[in-house]
């Protein structure tokens, strides 16, 4: 084994001015070199902590081990094991939260780049497709394709299940392909890893809304046994301010779908246009919101602000992500949560009123509790504001669904396992939980596959 370096192998990243003139991927990826030096600071632990805490139970020190070896095609054979989307989860993983965050070297040192690893293997190296097991008659349907349903598609089509994955949209990928911008995650490799999903022998049908175009009853009826619901969670929340209303104000998921889906930035050869504005605000920290910072940068924004009403050790987005958004000029107002939404006299946004907070004990995030300071209104210019402070589920299939039980927003209850109150319906991902990262919703979908495997292997009474 190389003998180890004190700090993770640096991931090159296009300057500031080129990301800023275009779409073109942030991070740059491992060279070979870089690669081969990460993987041999990994101790290849007997009892790999790291495992645990990957949501899809990748053999981290397998696939990491026989890089370390130039077994390439070994390594790509593992990490696909368990993981049908790893470029997609090697560039958007919060792996410093999960994987990394329990290698053995952090604490001491830099952990090893385990996602920058897992980016490296997926993009260079083509994995063998698995030898699957005779097609069976039983069929299941997967309703949505973003990561929860890609993940649950591909694992039932392992088990040898005729699957059917149903997308409402006109192409498959769901928030993978609307909700994350290019920079971070380019629309090849999306169309990539679901070229395998579909090779694994998913049969994917777009255009088509469960709960409108067809019912789960009438698929029933054509003879699927099991169902698995990961429609996410496409709703946005709203701020419940006077101004919302306003022209120039945008939820950041009807911004970043006209930009990432419609190709607003390139109206007019396209027809969807979005008037990003010359001085943009942000309401909220998590990775969408930062998306949609650094998205209207690129839109021709001169100033970008996000503005949070917690501190910067709260901010739930990646700290790499918010990292690049301080590189490219985005400022944070932090301690700071918006009143007021101001417009002209032609109703369109000009300026916003804010309150600073001041941070109380923890509330049930574990984050400590924003609380509005009294008498200290301040007011933020503005011509445009995105409103970034999470979704909830659309209700168009669970109305269609008596018998789903459901908690007060609208969310699906399930079990550890993904199964509801309908026997053969399971579910996983935002649709059940509200907004979470990709590789949570992934290992929701991966849990729930087994369960339905499971049911359809029951011998019929």
């Amino acid at each position: 084994m190389k003998k180890n370096k004190a700090f993770q192998t640096r991931e090159a990243k296009l300057p500031v001015k080129e990301r800023l003139a275009g779409f073109s991927e942030t991070a740059l990826g491992y060279t070979d070199e870089e690669a081969l030096l990460e993987a041999g600071r990994c101790l290849l632990c007997k009892k790999p902590a790291c495992v645990s805490g990957c949501p899809v139970e990748i053999d981290i020190p397998g696939f990491i081990g026989r890089l370390n070896e130039k077994d390439f095609s070994g390594s790509a054979r593992i990490l696909r094991e368990k993981n049908s989307l790893p470029a997609v989860c090697g560039r958007v993983c919060p792996q410093e939260n999960q994987c990394e965050k329990n290698c053995i070297l952090s604490g001491r040192m830099e952990p090893v780049g385990i996602g920058k690893l897992e980016r490296y293997v997926a993009d260079k190296f083509e994995a063998v497709l698995p030898e699957l097991p005779a097609v069976r008659r039983k069929k299941a349907a997967v309703i949505g394709s973003g990561p929860a349903g890609l993940t649950c598609a591909g694992d039932l089509a392992r088990a040898g299940l005729q699957v059917t994955l149903f997308e409402s949209l006109s192409s498959p990928g769901g928030v993978l392909l609307y909700g994350i911008p290019e920079f971070r995650l380019p629309k090849s490799v999306i169309k990539k890893e679901i070229e395998y999903i579909k090779n694994l022998g998913v049969k994917i049908i777009c255009n088509f809304v469960i709960g409108l175009t067809k019912t789960i009853d009438d698929l029933r009826q054509e003879g699927f046994g099991a169902f698995f619901v990961g429609t996410g969670a496409g709703l946005p929340w709203f701020l419940g301010i006077p101004g919302e209303n306003l022209n120039g104000v945008y939820t950041a998921n009807e911004y970043l779908t006209r930009v990432n889906m419609m190709n607003a930035r390139f109206f007019p050869s396209y027809d969807t246009p979005v008037k990003a504005g010359k001085n943009v605000i942000v309401v909220g920290a998590g990775n969408v919101a930062v998306d949609a910072a650094r998205v209207a940068m690129r839109m021709g924004a001169q100033k970008v602000s996000i503005l949070y009403r917690r501190s910067m050790e709260e901010i739930p987005a990646r700290k790499e992500e918010v990292w690049n958004a301080r590189e490219e000029g985005i400022e944070f107002v932090l301690l700071a949560a918006p009143k007021i939404i101001y417009g002209d006299s032609s109703g369109r946004v000009n300026g916003m009123a804010c309150l600073r907070n001041e941070l109380q004990e923890a509330d049930s995030s574990g984050r400590r509790k924003p609380a509005a300071i009294i008498g200290s209104e301040f007011t933020l210019p503005c011509d445009s504001v995105i409103i970034a402070i999470g979704q909830h589920p659309n209700p168009l299939l669970v109305r269609t669904l008596p018998g789903l039980r459901l908690d007060a927003v609208g969310a699906i209850k399930t079990d550890k396992d993904g199964s509801t109150s309908l026997p053969d319906v399971f579910a996983g991902g935002d649709i059940s939980t509200g907004s979470a990262t990709v590789i949570e919703a992934m290992g929701a979908g991966k849990r729930a596959a087994r369960s339905m495997i499971r049911l359809l292997d029951m011998p019929a009474s």
